[in-house]
């Protein structure tokens, strides 16, 4: 102890005797040590004290000490020593936990660290300097720069991200590191490595692009595989992080044949040791190996680079089936690979038929798929277990025509049939009828997707036959056992809802389906006394929303051959029964329910309960498609039947159809004017734009023509001056007839050149006004489609304000009745309002517009009508 005191008095100097220093004072005068002292001795002392103090005293030392610890980096990067104290001192500054020394300190808060970090990164050149040393090889300067980064990202990850995005091949330093031969810096380079990849795809690019997958996969293998340490899991972390949500490194990690080196770390060895259990970093191992073979083929990716994927995975999913059938597996690692086996073969033909060749190791043998259904429907199994295994089953028949038809033919009658031998048919039924709500559930929802987009197996499952407890009884229908079912009191709300899915799907883009619901007995009395009742439970509003949409298809897909069960009929009982307006709202009730926008999200099945399992990803995708059909088909009917039309509106309200008409008629004059003058501008502008073509090149070949005649001239020129030179006196009175003659051809040149300038200068003239011509019209013509937009979108809002209209005079005709008040309907006094409304329109259309909004209320409505 007096040695390290007498070592503090050498760096501080000596004290006053009877006042010890405070931390404030003591970090001060290191600070000013280390920042101003010209021996590099002292500055090293000092950075070894802040060191030691910077885990219990953080607030003094970052406050204070900060900028000289950032002067040493810059300044003394020679001494290897004094650069890892600096680097350790920051890292202790920054760091995120709360260390043992400073728990007694009230003035340390949570995110100081975060606080320090911000001020260290305010300057770009602070985080550069800290990259410039993972050049460094020195041990304790490399370890201590790749913290202090790992540190800084784990506070500041998105600002962090931008600097070293900018910094001159930063993300290339980083990846040297995992060629380090020190497993030291190579782990922590893999944590720094995980922290920087999360959320930002252009530095996921980099990365991968940097060979990562190369330098990724041959330490797993050094680390043994599956059966490797914690550095497995981290390279495994970081590889999930560079392919999640990244389309791009996807299709780089299928081109680059690395799906082909997933599949043997998947042959697990150790065998002989399963029977006492998997050691839990084995469990963490292959737990991260399937989710990176999930998060390539994953349902949210894109679909070609799913597909492409799928293509390449046939032996990975053979040793995933392995894995599947084998024992001793934990449940965990059999839940989730079960569900990358779903997901590697969902939408695939080959991979959906290698699946269903595989058997399972069981006397006698049976396809795997039966073995999970089997688990499927046992209420002992786990809830997460059971939901992979409902969504394997869904992926495999998933766009599978023939899986699907495999199943509904176990469930046909067929005098072959071994009754001995479980299949998935018989498997469904009877989790369908069991006492178990849960099982229930599952197998609805199951048989419900062996009936997606394939109407022919829902005609096929109409044939399907049990036989009843009673031995006298004819058999009934699965149709007719399930509509039994529903109306029960003992069937639980769960298994409700999952028959209301099935029976939903079933009847969807099927009349023959329709046809044998409704003659099903006491079907539709159900259907009206759930959708009419006054329940207060969210979930029996669920089931009356799903009530009503059945009772919706069976109006959207009747094909009216069933007397007293037509359109017409149904639309009359739910006006009369249950109410237009009763019945829309029950059926957007499914809609606003947490268990609808849940199921949404995804087609795999996530529940924490089994109170949470309500909705399936296939039947929202149904009913968001259909709901706005049902409804109007619904609401277009009034409480006579009859289809709602403009017949059947009163005197006053077929005025205001009237002037609405009037003002949209008057709109499409205006828009059909406008058409005829934009496509006349438009031919017109054809026609300039030739024209301008023409006389460009007519104004090309004149200039040819000019320079060609200019050339001819010069030449005539020279060779006139050459004969004259070379000519004796005598020769004149011989040569002078000669001359005379090219004089004369010379001047005509002369004045067909002038004739050609003058024509090019009067077609450049008119070329220029051609063009402005042609801006002018182009002007025009923008300003014309820029009005026809503009009406266009006004006729829109008049015809939604008419729609609107109608709707509340329908209302108030409605309320009327309701209240034995007298409503007109004589033809005459429309026709004769009708001609009086088209007058005003045409000489007052806003007036009569304004006139008519005003009026539309259902005081003066009600007022007028009394």
């Amino acid at each position: 102890m007096d040695f390290l005191k007498s070592g503090f008095k050498t760096v501080l100097g000596a004290t006053e005797p009877g006042q010890p220093p405070s931390a404030a004072e003591t970090v001060e005068k290191l600070v000013d040590r280390a920042s101003s002292s010209t021996l590099l001795e002292d500055r090293r002392d000092a950075c070894r004290a802040l060191k030691a103090l910077s885990r219990k005293y953080r607030i003094e030392v970052g406050a204070q000490g900060m900028p000289a610890l950032i002067q040493v980096l810059q300044n003394d990067c020679q001494d290897c020593e004094i650069i890892s104290y600096a680097l350790d001192t920051l890292c202790n500054i920054v760091a995120t936990e709360e260390f043992d020394e400073e728990a007694d300190n009230p003035t340390v808060s949570v995110n100081v660290g975060e606080q320090f970090t911000e001020m260290f990164i305010k300057n770009p050149e602070h985080v550069s300097c800290v990259m410039n040393y993972l050049e460094e090889y020195d041990f304790r300067v490399r370890r201590a720069a790749i913290q202090l980064l790992t540190t800084l990202i784990q506070n500041k990850t998105r600002d962090l991200q931008e600097h070293i995005l900018v910094s001159p091949m930063g993300v290339s330093k980083l990846m040297d590191l995992l060629s380090d031969s020190r497993e030291v810096i190579r782990n922590d380079a893999l944590l720094l490595l995980i922290q920087l990849n999360k959320g930002n795809s252009n530095i996921q690019k980099i990365v991968a692009f940097e060979n990562a997958f190369d330098k990724i996969f041959d330490i797993i293998r050094d680390e043994g595989c599956a059966d490797g340490g914690i550095v497995v899991e981290d390279c495994l972390i970081l590889l999930l992080n560079l392919l999640k949500n990244n389309s791009s490194n996807q299709q780089f990690f299928k081109e680059g044949s690395y799906i082909q080196r997933l599949a043997p770390m998947f042959e697990l060895s150790g065998r002989e040791g399963e029977e006492q259990g998997w050691a839990p970093q084995k469990m963490s191992n292959v737990h991260c190996m399937l989710q990176v073979v999930r998060s390539l083929v994953t349902p949210s990716n894109q679909q070609q680079v799913v597909s492409s994927c799928q293509k390449a995975m046939s032996k990975l999913l053979e040793a995933l089936c392995e894995i599947l059938m084998g024992s001793g597996v934990p449940a965990d690692i059999l839940t989730e690979t079960i569900n990358a086996v779903a997901e590697v073969a969902r939408g695939d033909p080959d991979n959906q038929e290698l699946l269903s060749k595989v058997m399972a190791p069981s006397t006698p043998p049976r396809p795997v798929i039966v073995v999970l259904l089997m688990s499927m429907i046992n209420e002992k199994q786990m809830l997460a277990l059971r939901c992979s295994v409902l969504y394997s089953f869904q992926c495999y028949l998933y766009r599978n025509p023939a899986g699907q038809q495999a199943v509904v033919s176990t469930l046909l009658p067929s005098s072959a049939a071994d009754v001995s031998n479980l299949s998935t048919g018989q498997l469904l039924c009877t989790g369908l009828f069991s006492t178990d709500s849960l099982a229930n559930w599952f197998s609805s929802v199951a048989l419900m997707h062996t009936l997606v987009d394939n109407t022919s197996q829902k005609e096929e499952l109409l044939r399907v036959l049990l036989a009843t407890s009673a031995g006298g009884h004819k058999p009934i229908t699965l149709l007719e056992q399930c509509t039994n079912l529903l109306q029960q009191e003992s069937y639980k709300l769960q298994s409700k809802v999952g028959l209301l899915m099935l029976l939903s799907m079933w009847v969807a883009h099927c009349p023959t389906a329709v046809k044998t619901l409704l003659q099903t007995q006491g079907t539709m009395g159900y259907l009206t006394a759930q959708i009419s009742g006054n329940e207060h439970d969210e979930n029996e509003y669920l089931v009356q929303g799903l009530c009503a949409f059945l009772m919706g298809l069976c109006i959207q897909f009747n094909d009216n051959s069933l007397a007293g069960q037509k359109r017409d009929d149904i639309c009359q009982l739910i006006i009369k029964r249950i109410g237009q307006e009763n019945f829309c709202n029950k059926l957007n009730e499914v809609s606003r329910h947490e268990a609808y926008s849940r199921a949404c999200k995804q087609p795999q099945i996530r529940a924490k309960s089994a109170i949470e399992l309500l909705l399936d990803y296939e039947y929202c995708k149904l009913f968001k498609g259909l709901e706005a059909l049902v409804v109007k088909m619904v609401t277009g009917f009034d409480v006579n039947g009859i289809e709602l039309t403009e017949l059947t509106l009163s005197s006053e309200a077929s005025a205001l159809v009237a002037q609405y008409k009037g003002i949209i008629r008057g709109l499409d004059t205006q828009i059909t004017s406008l058409q005829e003058t934009v496509k006349q501008l438009e031919s017109k502008n054809t026609e300039q734009e030739k024209k301008l073509t023409e006389l460009q090149s007519l104004n090309h070949q004149l200039t040819d023509q000019n320079t060609l005649l200019k050339a001819q001239l010069g030449a005539r020129k020279n060779n006139d001056s050459t004969s004259t030179n070379s000519s004796t006196p005598n020769n004149d009175n011989n040569s002078s007839p000669t001359n005379h003659a090219t004089l004369e051809a010379l001047n005509a040149a002369q004045f067909q050149t002038n004739l050609y300038y003058t024509e090019n200068l009067r077609l450049q003239q008119e070329l220029e006004n051609l063009r402005k011509c042609l801006q002018e019209t182009t002007a025009t013509a923008n300003t014309a489609n820029e009005n026809y937009r503009k009406l266009q979108k006004d006729q829109e809002d008049l015809l939604e304000l008419l729609t609107d209209q109608e709707n509340k005079i329908q209302r108030y005709e409605q309320q009327m009745r309701a209240a034995g008040l007298p409503v007109e309907d004589e033809e005459e006094a429309e026709n004769e309002d009708n001609s009086n409304s088209d007058e005003n329109i045409i000489s007052n259309p806003s007036s009569s517009l304004t006139n008519s909004i005003e009026n539309s209320s259902p005081q003066h409505a009600i007022t007028q009508n009394i």
